[in-house]
């Protein structure tokens, strides 16, 4: 008998801590988004209906009832960008990720010819916006821009962005060490907590990594600082050989043990 309650309570034990780090996880997944203005909204109601039921206010707690009967289509219609990147998140996780990762000559050649490139536009303050795919496809944003399918070269890169070429604004997008395409439109973040002194290139790149899990390097045109951006955070004013370690680490997991850029922490947001 004492067995059994021990078992019961251990059981509901780790139903609590499920639940909580479920929740946990959601408000993670929302901070610092317009989500989480309206979950401030939606507590609203939910302290209007309990208090319409105690003060028996028949009127108010009908329409209050009725917002929560068509509350769950509008939930759904309203959070449509959060659900997806939290079933995007989900699809990524351990569960369903690759069994291996990309060959790490390759890795390790494309991250060169990105970070000589861009180390070169930085000096030069032109403005560019790169994207370096990973488990997430990109094919809708490739599919906004003009396919390309070049070999990933340092020259390459530096003439799509020069000023004033028919494919200098927007973004390119890589896939392994190709590139796809360039002249891309990514979606701007609607973070509200960014900071006011980055531009449209920056949120452009910050909102990239928040729908999916790209790396997006950026190249200010106006200080030449260059920044990289993923998970929907931007660690910015990096050296060459930060960028280098970062990119190499993030495309290929193996090297973190072996690599200075642990200790470069994504926490540093939108710095």
């Amino acid at each position: 008998m004492v067995l059994i309650e021990y078992s019961n309570i251990i059981r509901y034990v780790i139903d609590i801590l499920l639940v909580t780090y479920v929740i946990y996880k959601l408000i993670m997944l929302i901070r610092g988004t317009r989500a989480m203005q309206l979950l401030k909204g939606i507590v609203v109601i939910i302290l209007t209906w309990l208090l319409s039921k105690w003060f028996q206010l028949t009127t108010l707690h009908w329409l209050m009832s009725q917002a929560f009967t068509f509350g769950v289509l509008a939930l759904v219609i309203i959070f449509q960008p959060e659900l997806r990147r939290a079933l995007e998140q989900l699809g990524r996780g351990k569960l369903f990720s690759r069994t291996s990762t990309q060959d790490e000559e390759v890795v390790r050649r494309t991250v060169q010819e990105v970070t000589k490139s861009t180390t070169y536009m930085a000096k030069r303050r032109i403005g560019a916006l790169i994207v370096m795919e990973r488990e997430t496809g990109l094919s809708d944003y490739v599919e906004t821009g003009i396919l390309i399918n070049g070999k990933v070269s340092s020259e390459l890169l530096i003439n799509i962005f020069i000023p004033n070429t028919p494919l200098h604004d927007g973004a390119v997008i890589i896939r392994k060490d190709t590139v796809q395409a360039a002249g891309c439109y990514l979606p701007l973040t609607e973070n509200p907590t960014i900071s006011k002194e980055l531009g449209t290139r920056h949120r452009a790149g910050i909102g990239m990594s928040e729908v999916s899990d790209g790396l997006t390097i950026i190249v200010s045109e106006e200080t030449g600082q260059v920044s990289l951006a993923a998970n929907g955070e931007i660690i910015r004013n990096l050296s060459e050989e930060q960028l280098t370690q970062m990119l190499l680490e993030q495309l290929n997991p193996q090297t973190k043990s072996k690599s200075m850029g642990s200790r470069w922490q994504w926490g540093r947001k939108h710095g």
